[in-house]
């Protein structure tokens, strides 16, 4: 039996087909229906490293605070809201609209990942240490927090590079256009949904995609 599943099989399974068709005819169908088992065993192991392959979040990213985060194993299974963020922008008060989504919808399986970026007007100028206390003290943010990052251009890390690749509704793929842009992940880690940066969290379209998420189990 472990001659069957090893790489000489094809050529040991025929030769033993063959055989049989002497024996008798038993031994043909026995080694056939193995065949046939194998081959949907393989099939089901190609269909499910596809699946794997569709989730954007199969990767490790530093946290705020300098930790390595394997986004894949630690959401897994969550609706997931991307953000990029900036300390010093008109728009930085949309922190606390994310905290009121956060803390509505985290026990229904919501996650906010927000990196912070200084790309645009360079007003994410802080280290990790300012960063972290700026939204703790200003917004009392407690959705997970990572390390700054780009998001646009040839150092743009691999996370955002998948996500303005795809075409999304409403907004479509390119380049982010400004602080807080949106990606909105389902539970399987694939990215459905992009919102502008003044497309304020608590807008009824944001909602509403993201109940519509939370709902599917």
């Amino acid at each position: 039996m472990r001659a069957l599943c090893s790489r000489r099989g094809p050529w040991l399974l025929g030769s033993l087909v063959a055989g049989s068709l002497v024996a008798g005819s038993v031994l043909t169908v026995w080694l056939v229906g193995i065949s046939a088992m194998g081959g949907a065993a393989m099939v089901f192991a190609e269909e499910s490293k596809a699946g794997q392959a569709n989730s954007v979040l199969d990767r490790s990213m530093k946290s705020l605070a300098g930790q390595e985060v394997d986004l894949q194993k630690k959401y897994a299974g969550k609706v997931v809201l991307v953000v990029n963020t900036a300390s010093e922008c008109g728009l930085t008060p949309q922190y606390t609209q994310l905290q009121a989504l956060y803390e509505k919808y985290a026990d229904k399986g919501l996650v906010i990942l927000g990196f912070p970026c200084n790309q645009f007007g360079k007003q994410e100028p802080g280290t990790a240490q300012q960063i972290s206390e700026f939204c703790t003290k200003n917004y009392g943010v407690t959705f997970d927090m990572f390390d700054k990052v780009e998001v646009n251009g040839p150092e743009a890390c691999e996370l955002y590079q998948e996500l303005t690749a795809i075409d999304l509704e409403p907004k479509g793929s390119g380049k982010v256009s400004w602080n807080f842009e949106k990606f909105l992940l389902d539970r399987q880690g694939k990215p459905v949904a992009r919102f502008e940066p003044r497309t304020s969290p608590d807008d009824p379209q944001v909602i509403a995609a993201i109940e519509k998420l939370l709902a599917a189990k």
